[in-house]
């Protein structure tokens, strides 16, 4: 497997779990990542949040790490990646509100490239004008907003054509499989290593 260029899309307060987990796996299996965030230089950090989930109306949130990012937005070029990932939380309420955010997002889906998005990141999409008639999901309280631009909303990780979707952190395992299995990822599993005898 030839390693894929993968552009995130990332900002402050966005969900820690839904940003570090697939930034990091992605790069685990051969992928390369660029983490972006309008505003922000490369080396510049998202302070992120950890959202969870105890049995309350919504979910609670707390301070989680800061991410840094690797590339400058305003000097990277969305054609040069394979593929897009959009993590949930806070961000994509306001990174929405960034032309360049926008136009990143329409160049995916107008060039049919992989795009996984997560919990809230599809509020991103639905602005973006790209989710008509695509089945998906999202974090529940966000369904009428994707309704609205124009999906059908499923409850549970939904592949269509070139779009995953998940509803949150918790999706991370069937999400990132469907995202890997989309991006032609061959993972082979070698032997273990045992550890040397002192």
């Amino acid at each position: 497997m030839t390693g894929k260029q993968i552009l995130m899309i990332v900002g402050d307060f966005g969900e820690d779990y839904e940003t570090m987990v697939p930034f990091q796996a992605l790069q685990a299996v051969g992928h390369e990542v660029d983490a972006v965030c309008p505003d922000k230089e490369a080396g510049d950090t998202c302070k992120t949040a950890i959202h969870d989930f105890r049995g309350d109306q919504t979910y609670m949130e707390a301070r989680g790490h800061d991410f840094a990012v690797t590339e400058t937005m305003a000097a990277i070029d969305p054609a040069d990646y394979d593929a897009l990932v959009v993590p949930g939380g806070r961000a994509p309420e306001y990174l929405r509100t960034h032309e360049e955010v926008i136009e990143a997002v329409q160049h995916f889906f107008e060039a049919g490239k992989p795009v996984a998005a997560l919990c809230h990141g599809p509020q991103i999409l639905a602005a973006a004008d790209v989710l008509d008639g695509y089945a998906m999901t999202t974090y529940p309280a966000v369904r009428a907003e994707v309704e609205a631009a124009g999906c059908s909303w499923v409850d549970g990780v939904t592949r269509d054509r070139n779009l995953v979707t998940g509803q949150d952190w918790s999706d991370h395992v069937e999400w990132l499989s469907e995202f890997l299995d989309m991006l032609g990822t061959d993972i082979e599993h070698g032997e273990p290593v045992a550890p040397a005898d002192d």
